[in-house]
């Protein structure tokens, strides 16, 4: 989280409501929805966020890769954290799930 805003303290001025704020409003989203989610009472609902969370940060894999197209900052080493956090949700999500089936 705060990689991604020492990125966009760093994007040029006219990106301030464009991609400075989306970027950091997706990367915000990841860990709040995982808050959310993890006391939701039902796999269903805990699942629900989890994905969300999932979503948020496919958004800021997106808007990472455009941040380097457009040449504003190199973002490998910011791409390969979204990689490994979006490993670690999806065996979390997984193993909740298999576990809550297995629990019936």
């Amino acid at each position: 989280m705060l990689s991604i805003y020492k990125l966009t303290d760093g994007l040029p001025k006219h990106e301030m409501f464009g991609l400075t704020s989306q970027l950091r409003r997706a990367a915000v989203s990841v860990p709040a929805n995982i808050a959310e989610g993890f006391k939701k009472r039902t796999p269903a609902d805990k699942a629900k966020f989890y994905n969300i969370s999932q979503g948020s940060l496919e958004e800021c894999r997106y808007y990472l890769i455009l941040i380097h197209d457009l040449q504003y900052a190199e973002t490998t080493q910011l791409q390969d954290e979204v990689d490994r956090v979006a490993r670690i949700l999806d065996a979390y999500l997984k193993a909740m799930l298999e576990g809550f089936a297995t629990s019936r």
